[in-house]
């Protein structure tokens, strides 16, 4: 099956960062695998990556969590773009925490810089800005905390009732986008 969409969910791989805030794009994913997968998740080498087929609609979608620590994201992306033959520009959409904006907050955009984000600016190193991307609100480090100490560590419970509340949109948000609707 070829995707007409691959939505990769940014994250650490490893047990000791699955609840880390780090890993809110593994988190969004997992929300989208339990309401449009189509299987189990399998371990692909050559993307370094877990995958899982999915359908939005009737348009197929590839499910995709990299392997690669969070700054090399873009080495698996490029595996799995390449193989596929896409179009960063339309046939992908990237799911990634982000510190700048409201914790819980969803937000689409369609093109843009990294900001402070390592796993973005490895995808934007192979690709430029050009290609779309979720952005999941983590709020910012308290003061006086070094920020990725912050963001590797675990969520309280707060932020996880907070993140599981503004998952519930994600669905809509994805069927929006693949049919186009989304603004």
């Amino acid at each position: 099956m070829k995707p007409s969409l691959v939505i990769f969910g940014l994250g650490n791989p490893g047990a000791q960062y699955e609840r880390t805030r780090h890993n809110a794009g593994y988190l969004a994913l997992d929300v989208l695998s339990k309401e449009f997968g189509q299987d189990e998740w399998q371990d692909k080498q050559k993307f370094d990556s877990f995958i899982q087929e999915a359908r939005v609609g009737v348009a197929p979608v590839l499910l995709v969590k990299p392997k690669t620590f969070m700054n090399l994201s873009g080495d698996s992306v490029r595996k799995v773009v390449d193989f596929y033959k896409l179009d960063a520009a339309t046939q992908i959409l990237v799911l990634s925490d982000d510190i700048d904006i409201a914790p819980g907050e969803l937000r689409l955009r369609m093109k843009g810089g990294p900001g402070t984000h390592n796993g973005l600016k490895s995808i934007v190193d192979g690709f430029g800005e050009d290609f779309p991307r979720i952005r999941i609100g983590l709020g910012g480090a308290p003061a006086g905390q070094d920020l990725s100490n912050w963001v590797l560590s675990t969520f309280m419970k707060e932020e996880i009732d907070t993140l599981s509340e503004s998952f519930k949109e994600l669905p809509k948000m994805i069927e929006e986008f693949v049919l186009g609707e989304s603004s």
